[in-house]
C-alpha cells in the first residue's frame, strides 16, 4: 500500500502542480477540504446540512467538523490520499493522525524554498480564471502576452499576489510551519524537497519519497 501523503509548503511552492501529477501517475486521490465541504453541501447529507448551517452563520468550520468530513470521504485502509490544505497547525496535525490516519503509513512532504525566491515567483504569477491555467512571467510565460495559451482569455494578476502582500502571507506561514515540521520530523515521516528546482526534478524526488 502506498503511503498517505501530507503536502506542506508555502503558497507558490508548486504543491498544486505536483498534486495533479501524483494523482495522474501514482493513482492517489486528492483531498481538498474546501472541495469536500462544497461537495457535502451539494449532496444535502446530514453533515452537509451541518456545514451549511455553520457557513450561513458566517462562522468557520471547526476542526472536529473537518475530521468528520474527512472520515466520511476517506477510506484509509483501501485507498491512498493526498491531504492538501489540512493540517494548517500543530493541533490539526495531531488530530489528523489520531482520528483519520490512525497509524496508517504516511509521508509528510515539505516543499522547501527560499522565501525571496518565492516572492519573485508568486508576484510574477498570472492566472486564467476560466481554463484554470497558471503562468509565470519568468519561468512559464504565455505564448501571447497577457493571453491564455488554451482559452485565449485575458490573464489576471491577483491582488494578493503583489510582492508586499506575498511577504506578509509568508511571514504568517513561517510562524506556523515550524512546529508542524518538528512534529512530522519527530515521527520520522518528514521528507524535505528543494522546491526551487524544476518541476521535473521536484516530481522525481516526490516519486522517491512515495516509493522509499
Amino acid at each position: 500500500m502506498k503511503p498517505q501523503l501530507i503536502l506542506l509548503g508555502a503558497p507558490g511552492t508548486g504543491k498544486g502542480t505536483q498534486a495533479k501529477r501524483i494523482v495522474d501517475e501514482f493513482g492517489y486521490s486528492h483531498i481538498s477540504t474546501g472541495d469536500l465541504l462544497r461537495g457535502e453541501i451539494a449532496k444535502g447529507s446530514d453533515l452537509g446540512k451541518k456545514v451549511k448551517s455553520i457557513i450561513d452563520k458566517g462562522d468557520l468550520v471547526n476542526d472536529q467538523v473537518v475530521l468528520e468530513l474527512l472520515n466520511a470521504n476517506c477510506s484509509i485502509s483501501d485507498s491512498a490520499y493526498i491531504f492538501d490544505g489540512f493540517p494548517r497547525n500543530i493541533e490539526q496535525s495531531e488530530l489528523l493522525e489520531e482520528h483519520v490516519l490512525k497509524g496508517a503509513a504516511s509521508k509528510a512532504i515539505y516543499f522547501d524554498i527560499d522565501l525571496d525566491i518565492l516572492v519573485e515567483r508568486i508576484s510574477n504569477r498570472r492566472i486564467a480564471p476560466k481554463s484554470g491555467e497558471i503562468y509565470n512571467l519568468l519561468s512559464r510565460p504565455p505564448k501571447v502576452e497577457g493571453k491564455c495559451d488554451i482559452s485565449g482569455e485575458d490573464l489576471i494578476h491577483r491582488k494578493d499576489d503583489t510582492a508586499e502582500t506575498v511577504r506578509n502571507r509568508l511571514e504568517v506561514f513561517k510562524n506556523t510551519i515550524a512546529p508542524i515540521l518538528d512534529y512530522y520530523e519527530g515521527r520520522g515521516v518528514l521528507v524535505r524537497i528543494d522546491a526551487s528546482t524544476s518541476a521535473e526534478e521536484v516530481f522525481a524526488k516526490v516519486g522517491e519519497a512515495i516509493n522509499s
